[in-house]
């Protein structure tokens, strides 16, 4: 492709509301233009790099056995009534009526859709398994778009959806799909993990997420130093503590403490350590007016995944109100503990073997210091309620766990019967008898890793593009091409050598200034770079230069050629 047969529209600055590198360097380059909040035009630039993904994406589906379709992007709200996703998706789920004054649906997702489909299609276990995807627009009424298309309301996704006889079959596509991910992303060459997570409102019965290492990374991942294992912070387990609990040295005493309302506040009007301070948390139990206790050691991070699975806990996570916390402790919160509380009390593992702790004294402004549990209050159930945090013993026993940061990119689910069940989608198995489908769901952000990869692959010139992802892998920089026919006949010879042997090449035939196509090309993150000049060409040479190259290579001209095929023979 030559320059001037194309559309290259870059910038000198990004817009201030561009917060991530990606987003700044998607707009800096052309890739994208705002549209609205959330909304996107991808621009030719743009679009290239969009399409080499979905080939890879397309290519491994492909290869894993799953079979293409394209489903709507409007859906009719029967379905999602139908699974019970209609109320329960919340206010991300775009609903609106047609002229007919019929409910429909901005599809965030298929599950719907796609076992209507199977349900109408598939009589028995002979058909089975199926496993279908699409590369799809989706979109979710975001409350705050932010990081352009890392969190946009429209996107991209590719979405798979496999039905099986049992839980065997589902188990094995399963496998197979995670390893189909694994190789995309490798293709891509990108730094990623794949994580145990929480299924989350998709629903299931187990899930992995792939996490694009980033440090911008929304996600928190833990991994351990001496295992293959691997989980979203939300979901890495914690042990229990093992030995005797600490014998208590002090007798409980209630304290006056003035205008504090936190740990942190506690911590400094006491001068105590953080990690002998005990933080209260009172959430709505499942039966009506009731609220439960979950206690947790000053300096730790609430996971309320875990909490929302504790048995008495109502479902959603809700937290209690003011008038349910009064009512249940006579105090506000900031001044809440155990001593007297009659409800259902959860401790975390951390706080198990402690003793003396400070605490709440259920009373305004008063704490409890040498609070020890059995002696104080009844002992309560100890469960697992916080973040991992560095050190942590790993939970399958193996090393200690470690924390990065983590882009989510890709999505497997073992989905069981949660929609099969809803929405009546059966066989007839060997013995004639109806059964309900096994379900696995599967996704990848196709928008999304774009801007994660170059989150991961970036400096302060531009973007730095793998191979795979790049718009164009090559880029030849004539220097006056327009005022030296020499120049121009090297460059368009090189130009057809190199599309000839299949690279995606651009020739940058613009009548711009040499400092102009050479920021461009570092902006553009093109792999390779071919600087041709009048100098240069007298001795039969050309400037070559890879992106993550600190410096030039001098090159003869005849020698470009077998040089990048080396280059791209290397890297794969």
């Amino acid at each position: 492709m030559k320059a001037s047969q194309f559309f290259i529209s870059t910038l000198k600055e990004a817009p201030a509301e561009a917060e991530l590198a990606s987003h700044k360097l998607m707009l800096r380059a052309g890739l994208i233009k705002r549209e609205a909040s959330g909304l996107y035009t991808w621009m030719p630039m743009g679009l290239r790099v969009l399409r080499k993904v979905e080939a890879i994406v397309r290519e491994e589906m492909n290869r894993a056995g799953s079979v293409e379709l394209l489903m709507p992007v409007v859906q009719p709200a029967e379905l999602w009534q139908e699974s019970g996703r209609w109320e329960f998706y919340g206010k991300e789920l775009l609903r609106f009526k047609d002229r007919h004054d019929r409910d429909f649906c901005m599809g965030p997702t298929c599950e719907e859709v796609m076992t209507d489909i199977v349900r109408s299609e598939v009589k028995s276990y002979k058909q089975l398994p199926l496993n279908f995807y699409h590369i799809q627009t989706k979109f979710r009424d975001e409350v705050r778009p932010r990081f352009g298309v890392m969190r946009a309301r429209e996107f991209v996704m590719k979405d798979a959806y496999s039905f099986h006889a049992d839980f065997d079959s589902l188990k094995a596509t399963y496998m197979a799909m995670y390893q189909a991910y694994c190789r995309v992303f490798n293709r891509l060459g990108l730094d990623y993990r794949p994580v145990a997570a929480d299924t989350g409102s998709i629903g299931g019965t187990g899930s992995h997420e792939f996490q694009v290492i980033a440090e911008s990374g929304e996600d928190v991942i833990a991994y351990s130093d001496g295992s293959d294992f691997a989980a979203n912070v939300e979901l890495a387990a914690t042990l229990p503590l093992s030995g005797e609990r600490a014998a208590s040295t002090q007798a409980l005493t209630k304290i006056h403490t003035p205008d504090v309302r936190s740990i942190a506040d506690l911590v400094s009007f006491l001068h105590i350590p953080v990690t002998q301070t005990l933080k209260s948390i009172v959430v709505e139990g499942d039966e009506e007016g009731s609220v439960v206790l979950l206690l947790l050691r000053g300096d730790h991070q609430f996971n309320d995944v875990k909490a929302e699975k504790l048995a008495g806990v109502k479902v959603p996570l809700t937290m209690a109100s003011t008038a349910a916390i009064q009512a249940a402790f006579h105090a506000h919160g900031g001044s809440l503990g155990p001593v007297g509380f009659v409800g259902k009390v959860y401790a975390d593992y951390a706080i198990e073997k402690g003793a003396d702790w400070v605490i709440g004294a259920n009373q305004d402004d008063h704490h409890y210091t040498g609070f020890n549990f059995d002696r104080d209050a009844p002992e309560p159930i100890f469960v697992d309620l916080r973040n991992v945090i560095a050190g942590d013993t790993s939970p399958d026993g193996q090393g200690c766990l470690k924390l990065a940061r983590g882009i989510e990119v890709g999505h497997v689910f073992q989905l069981r019967t949660k929609y099969s069940q809803a929405m009546g989608a059966t066989f007839l198995d060997q013995n004639g008898k109806s059964q309900v489908m096994e379900m696995g769901c599967y996704g990848i952000g196709i928008t999304r890793v774009v801007a994660a990869a170059i989150e991961q692959n970036y400096d302060a010139q531009g973007i730095i593009w793998t191979n795979a992802m790049a718009p164009f892998t090559v880029v030849i920089v004539p220097m006056n091409y327009r005022k030296s026919d020499t120049v121009k006949a090297a460059a368009d010879d090189l130009y057809a050598q190199l599309q000839q042997a299949g690279f995606d090449v651009l020739l940058d035939d613009r009548d711009e200034r040499s400092g102009v196509l050479l920021h461009d090309s570092e902006l553009l993150g093109i792999p390779h770079r071919i600087v041709i000049g009048d100098r240069g060409l007298k001795e039969g040479n050309v400037e070559y230069q890879a992106r993550r190259d600190q410096e030039a290579t001098i090159l003869a001209l005849d020698k470009v050629l077998p040089h990048i095929q080396a280059a791209f023979d290397l890297a794969h």
